[in-house]
């Protein structure tokens, strides 16, 4: 008979979600926010996020790979702004590119981000605004600040969906959530 997995219920812009709980470490379980697929989710964040993006002054979003692409389209959409998506392998075709390494806390291995040389030419002196799904040890978001730099971007603004951990940390980011860690026994850890 298999266990029933555990989740946390969150309301993201009106909608809401049971986020399953996922083991990354001993003792240490994240709920995991998936937006791959959830139409209805992504559209409503990325009208959320737009709307507090409102009063900031930027002309280009930036994510990672993989999950948060679909609400930087939608984003993108929303804002009539242009995005950038800085891609976890180079391909000969990005030519000059730009890349940071991370380390991801669902995966544990190090990561690499690229900039394609392409999309060097928009962020260049832009006013950026750094996307994620949920930021959590900011490992990514410090390596897109990092490529970000090294192309001359400014970055006027960090958002996500939801941030996680200690809420301390992410007081400047702009998201329209929180998520606790939990510990072993599930107890929320904020």
């Amino acid at each position: 008979m298999e266990a029933t997995q555990r989740t946390y219920p969150v309301e993201i812009a009106g909608l809401k979600r049971d986020l399953p709980l996922f083991q990354v470490a001993s003792g240490v379980r994240i709920a995991v926010l998936n937006v791959l697929g959830d139409t209805a989710l992504v559209q409503a964040a990325a009208s959320g996020l737009a709307n507090r993006l409102a009063e900031l002054d930027y002309s280009v979003l930036v994510t990672a790979e993989a999950k948060s692409i679909p609400l930087v389209h939608a984003l993108s959409v929303a804002t009539a702004r242009p995005y950038v998506v800085l891609r976890k392998s180079y391909k000969p075709y990005m030519g000059d590119a730009l890349s940071a390494t991370t380390r991801s806390i669902t995966t544990g291995d190090e990561q690499t981000l690229y900039l394609d040389a392409k999309d060097r030419e928009l962020v260049s002196e832009a006013r950026i605004v750094l996307v994620d799904d949920v930021i959590s040890s900011g490992s990514t978001l410090e390596a897109m600040r990092k490529i970000m730099g090294h192309a001359g971007a400014i970055i006027a603004g960090e958002a996500a969906i939801m941030t996680e951990g200690d809420r301390s940390d992410w007081s400047d980011v702009i998201a329209l959530g929180h998520l606790p860690i939990f510990d072993g026994s599930e107890a929320a850890v904020d």
